[in-house]
């Protein structure tokens, strides 16, 4: 069950097997429900997901009821609701399962616990951090900067999973546009 987890630290540390077994007792697995709320706005974040299968979705709702979808995350990735989970304090989004998920999941004092004991969490971490903060950096700036239609072709080009797995409401929430404005973006492409 936690062999995933195994080579997902083996790509990122040297870790021993004996050195992973201390690890990975920390991690719970779960099995969800595609549509299955883990963390809702206005919870407190205090756990670290990482998926073996499936897929989790992280996104607010604006005061329009509009959904704007932060990340996603897949097999073989890490995700939290990051700032609810570091300042543990109340969340301004949510996780939920966009297809049926098995999980691993780690409490937030038990990883914050290993943060400062284990290296080789250490490392990971500080992955997740700098992977967060890239991401959250070209998001910004390619939806300030990149049309519409540039920022579904940067999706096509490095995210194809997304558009192949997800529902189109849930793509176009990630871009920051309509559904009907996906639709003729996607037309356009095609013609």
């Amino acid at each position: 069950m936690h062999e995933s987890l195994y080579q997902y630290f083996l790509t990122k540390t040297n870790l021993s097997p004996s050195e992973f077994a201390q690890i990975s007792e920390h991690f719970k697995y779960k099995k969800v429900k595609r549509g299955h709320i883990l963390l809702a706005e206005g919870e407190v974040c205090h756990h670290l997901y990482f998926v073996l299968k499936g897929c989790l979705r992280f996104f607010a709702t604006g005061e329009d009821g509009k959904e704007n979808t932060r990340y996603f995350a897949f097999e073989q990735k890490f995700g939290t609701a990051l700032t609810s989970f570091i300042e543990n304090k109340i969340s301004f989004e949510n996780i939920q399962s966009i297809e049926a998920s098995e999980l691993l999941v780690i409490d937030r004092d038990n990883f914050y616990r290993l943060v400062e004991t284990n290296k080789y969490i250490n490392l990971i971490y500080r992955g997740i951090l700098e992977m967060a903060y890239v991401t959250s950096q070209r998001r910004i700036y390619g939806l300030q900067g990149d049309t519409a239609l540039d920022r579904l072709k940067w999706l096509l080009e490095y995210q194809p999973s997304i558009m192949i797995r997800l529902p189109h409401k849930i793509i176009a929430s990630y871009l920051g546009v309509t559904p009907y404005t996906l639709s003729r973006l996607k037309a356009s492409l095609y013609n």
